[in-house]
């Protein structure tokens, strides 16, 4: 294919669908329409030329009567000069017939000029200018006798010259009919018939130049015979048979008898003497009358002949006229008819692609809409997408093409339906395996804590912590994989407890606890529901802190009142941080709904994070902390937190968690200078009444109920992580409450007893078999938080 081929296919490809069908019909369209204008136009051309050829020859009969008159002026010319010749010496002839046919020739030349006006030809303005040239020639014929030899040239070209002035053998408009032929061809016979008269009257009168006029005569004639011979070569016979009437009248034959007389002796013309010129001019003049009748006849059988010309020409611009309206009515026709069906065709297909384009458009909205509501991980709609096929318009190649869309589509929609309920498969797999893993755990813990009852060596203590510590984190990555399986665990019942208690808990699951350093400037209660989702949020955020900051640098964790009633937990690093278009990018995660396996994201904690905050309208902004790192700040709405009121407790015995959890061994707080032991898990002691004075929530009517009888048995207890960790106010490098002196084995063993019957009325108390495995929720208190 050449460069051409391929500029012109890309130059039509950036055309839309309708350009190129109104190129496709309105090319063609456009061509015919010049044809039929051009059509159009010509006959119309044509008509224009007819008429004007019509109006040319029925001016041209004052032309004819003004070459008669130019005729008659010069056979009046003639007798003047003979009379002149025949007179006695000293009389002078009369001049009034001489003038009068002279004022008739100057009337007829005016009245041409205002015929034609301005389409006076050049010519014919020039030949009427000639004709007023004449006055000289007049004065000379007034003043005495002059020959005809010298008069005959200057009427007869006068008489030639108004006809050649209008160009009639060269007339374009006329040149394509045979109108300019016949009617130049009947001027000039009409002119020669004249000339011939005018000849024979000359010769009669026995002029000193009779024999010249007589051979003029021949002439004469002769052209006539010529012209006339034309003339039926273009005109109908009826034309023909009437011009022919010239030759077929009483005043024509008398004509051509004198001259048959005249060709019996041609040297005998000539007079000897005055008296004989006197006696033959008498003669000529008697007969005159022939001649003047003749002139009447052949000017009226030639303005008849004229006006029958002109009539057809009227007759061809009228053909012409009737032409092109028919040929314009019928090419308006055919253009609308041709329009209407372009237009037809022109919307059978591009409504069909409308109708087709739209419903596409549509179903792709749809479709958005379907693939938003069953990729959406917090959805509970497990319905099939729902697409509506495109409507088939058209029974042709475009209603295929919609046909085949609406199977693709269906295709489509069942193809997504099978990915869908793939995933959901898978993720209800990693869901179980989550599920599993967290049930091991927790079991996992259990045993631990059983073992560390009964233990008191410290360094084997410290070394069950380590391994208590790992199960605990572990069991969060089992909760993350639950939460991004899309699993949500039934909600357990469990009393609200302190945003800084939640904070220390989400520091009792991740690894570099020792680094962080809490500032706790609020000590506000937080709901239940929320307890364990947002202690797993704070976890991973600490998490991300800790894993992308340098060893040797501090996580600053600060607990403050927020705008609104609300509560404000900041978490800052000091690492490489992120890029402005990496933070843009992982903050508009932490709003927009994503599902994992369309989005990956290299931090996995903040997807969490997000999935999380959507769910609990939490709000996380991430920002550049000064000098390096990331700053996360969890906005908790007042919704989520519940109102405090000061009651009395026991005063503190050491740092923020023991006083709610006793003594316990290797207890301290997050720090940076040094290594810290890991926090450890102890069941919760009951407190004196009368110690210290503490901040509890508000009693709530939903929560509220019936208070424990005395002497009952204790409820079982939830684990609670980061109990241990001390919360920092004030000064940073505050030193480490000292070590809980070792535990009793006696008071480890009745705890350990006293465990095991609540968990025997537990399970007695829900119908259940001690070994059979309830499932555990993310929403329980927190490890460590337990007040």
């Amino acid at each position: 294919m050449s460069t051409n081929e391929v500029g012109l296919r890309r130059f039509a490809d950036r055309w839309p669908f309708r350009r190129k069908l109104n190129v496709l019909v309105g090319v063609p369209l456009a061509v015919v329409a010049v044809l039929l204008a051009y059509l159009i136009t010509d006959q119309v051309g044509q008509a224009r030329d007819a008429a004007a050829a019509a109006r040319l020859v029925r001016d041209s009969a004052q032309v004819a009567e003004l070459a008669d008159r130019v005729n008659a002026e010069h056979q009046q010319a003639i007798l003047l000069s003979v009379r002149f010749e025949a007179t006695e010496s000293g009389a002078r002839p009369g001049l009034t017939a001489y003038r009068k046919a002279q004022a008739a020739v100057d009337e007829q030349v005016e009245t041409v000029r205002d015929t034609f006006d301005d389409r006076l030809p050049d010519t014919e303005a020039q030949a009427l200018k000639e004709i007023n040239g004449l006055s000289s020639l007049r004065a000379t014929i007034e003043q005495g006798y002059l020959p005809a030899d010298n008069i005959d040239p200057a009427y007869m070209n006068a008489a030639k010259g108004v006809i050649d002035g209008l160009e009639l053998d060269r007339n374009a408009a006329l040149a394509a009919t045979f109108t300019g032929n016949l009617l130049d061809s009947l001027l000039r016979a009409d002119a020669a018939h004249s000339a011939f008269e005018t000849s024979v009257f000359s010769a009669r009168t026995g002029d000193s130049n009779a024999l010249i006029e007589f051979i003029a005569a021949v002439g004469n004639y002769e052209l006539y015979t010529h012209q006339a011979e034309r003339f039926a070569r273009f005109a109908t016979e009826a034309q023909a048979d009437e011009l022919s009437g010239i030759e077929h009248n009483t005043a024509q034959a008398e004509i051509i008898r004198h001259y048959s007389e005249l060709q019996i002796d041609p040297s005998n013309l000539q007079a000897g003497s005055p008296q004989e010129i006197r006696t033959a001019f008498a003669e000529a003049l008697d007969g005159y009358a022939d001649y003047r009748a003749q002139s009447q006849t052949r000017l009226k059988i030639t303005s008849s002949l004229i006006g029958q010309i002109a009539d057809r020409a009227d007759d061809a611009s009228s053909d012409a006229w009737r032409n092109a309206a028919w040929l314009l009515g019928i090419a308006l026709f055919g253009f609308a008819l041709w329009l209407a069906l372009s237009v037809a065709v022109r919307r059978s297909v591009v409504r069909p692609v409308q109708a087709l384009t739209g419903a596409a458009q549509e179903v792709a909205e749809v479709a958005g809409r379907e693939l938003a509501r069953v990729a959406d991980d917090d959805t509970e709609d497990d319905g099939p997408p729902l697409l509506r096929d495109v409507p088939v318009t058209a029974r042709d190649e475009i209603g295929d093409l919609a046909e085949a869309f609406n199977h693709v589509q269906a295709t489509a929609a069942a193809l997504l339906e099978r990915q869908v309920l793939s995933r959901r498969n898978t993720a209800e797999m990693f869901g179980n395996v989550g599920r599993r893993v967290s049930n091991l755990t927790t079991r996992q813990l259990a045993l631990i804590d059983a073992v560390e009852r009964g233990e008191t060596d410290p360094a084997l203590l410290e070394r069950l912590y380590s391994i208590d510590h790992i199960a605990v984190r572990l069991r969060r990555n089992a909760d993350s994989l639950m939460l991004l399986a899309g699993i949500r665990e039934t909600v357990l019942d469990s009393g609200p407890t302190s945003l800084t208690n939640v904070v220390r808990a989400g520091l009792g699951q991740i690894e570099g606890f020792q680094r962080v350093q809490l500032d706790a400037r609020t000590d506000v209660m937080v709901e239940p529901d929320i307890i364990g989702d947002l202690t797993l949020m704070v976890a991973e955020l600490l998490e991300n802190a800790v894993s992308f900051s340098p060893a040797g640098s501090p996580v600053e964790v600060t607990v403050h009142t927020g705008d609104g009633g609300g509560a404000s937990i900041v978490i800052a690093d000091h690492g490489l941080g992120m890029s402005a278009e990496r933070l843009a990018e992982e903050n508009a995660r932490l709003i927009r709904r994503e599902r994992l396996d369309l989005v990956p994201t290299k931090v996995l904690g903040l997807f969490v994070v997000g999935t999380l905050a959507r769910r609990w309208s939490v709000g996380i902004t991430l920002t550049r902390t000064p000098g390096g790192g990331v700053t996360a700040e969890v906005a908790i709405p007042s919704s989520l937190l519940l109102a405090m009121s000061p009651v009395t407790a026991a005063p503190a015995a050491g740092p923020a968690g023991e006083a709610a959890s006793g003594p316990r061994p290797s207890a301290a707080a997050p720090q940076t200078n040094g290594a810290a032991p890991l926090p450890r898990r102890v069941p919760k002691r009951e407190s004196a009444p009368d110690e210290g004075t503490s901040l509890i929530p508000r009693p709530r009517e939903e929560s509220g109920g019936e208070p424990e009888p005395p002497g009952s048995a204790r409820p079982l207890r939830r684990r609670v992580r980061g109990a241990t960790l001390r919360t920092t106010v004030g000064d940073t490098d505050r030193e480490a409450s000292p070590a809980a002196p070792p535990a009793d084995a006696d008071a480890v063993r009745s705890a350990l007893e006293e465990f095991e019957a609540g968990v025997e009325r537990a399970h007695r108390d829900s119908g259940s078999e001690p070994d059979s495995k309830t499932p555990q929720d993310q929403n329980h208190l927190p490890e460590g938080a337990e007040q």
